[in-house]
């Protein structure tokens, strides 16, 4: 796929929980090689959205990867989708190592030699898991936990990652660690569907946005104009670095 082509294309959108509606109708894309950000007050729906294209939650709507419909989660995963939640959903008993390694197997196929060698490369991204990779995860700090949820969606070589709220929670300094492995990523051609509460940041990294709100999209558009939306900076970017999440 060429750069900047649609990866993503997702229309009709409409998703929630049991018979309580969450989206209605949302519609977006995510061309190769670059990052879209989703921004929004806290509920409207950002979290469900990434679960929805991910096929967590039951959906309709049309939601095409590479031109193809999207189906369950598994099979997300093996068209090359990678979601890392806010949750970041590590298993705190385990090894950095472990953790990781959990994040190949769906490539397991590939082989010990691949690997090893997808490992070299997280590794080479984040220097300070290789240092830590025989410790317990729960024994890592924010950052650094927050460094290995991104190493193990990374260690399967996704074409789109979907990623939940990254500075929830983390320095600042960390913060701008994280955001600039961001960009390394779509240097290399990933594409990246970013959920972020410091909208302020989205913005200043991403190409494109989309705000949400009560479950719709009420406003799109390149990101530099929307960090110049008299409505945006009124709503999202009013308090310096402190933007509404969820």
């Amino acid at each position: 796929m060429t750069r900047g082509a649609p990866l993503l294309r997702v229309a009709g959108l409409r998703a929630g929980y049991g018979r309580v509606p969450v989206l209605h109708g949302v519609a977006l894309a995510v061309p190769a090689g670059r990052i879209v950000a989703l921004i929004g007050p806290n509920g409207a729906g950002k979290t469900t959205l990434l679960a929805a294209v991910m096929g967590l939650l039951p959906r309709r709507g049309d939601v095409h990867l590479d031109g193809v419909p999207a189906g369950p989660a598994e099979a997300m995963v093996a068209a090359g989708v990678a979601l890392v939640p806010e949750t970041r959903a590590l298993f705190s008993d385990m090894t950095v190592e472990d953790n990781l390694l959990l994040g190949f197997y769906p490539c397991r196929r590939a082989g010990a030699r691949d690997a090893a060698a997808a490992m070299r490369t997280v590794f080479a991204i984040f220097p300070r898991l290789e240092e830590r990779r025989r410790q317990r995860a729960a024994t890592l700090s924010g950052g650094e936990r927050q460094m290995l949820a991104l190493g193990r969606a990374l260690v399967a070589r996704p074409r789109l990652l979907l990623l939940d709220e990254p500075s929830l929670g983390l320095a600042p300094l960390i913060v701008r660690d994280i955001f600039r492995v961001l960009a390394r990523l779509r240097e290399d051609g990933l594409a990246i569907l970013l959920v972020e509460q410091n909208a302020r940041a989205a913005l200043q990294i991403s190409d494109y946005g989309y705000v949400l709100e009560m479950g719709e999209v009420v406003l799109e558009g390149a990101s530099a104009a929307l960090a110049g939306d008299a409505r945006v900076i009124a709503t999202y970017l009013g308090h310096g670095d402190e933007a509404a999440h969820g």
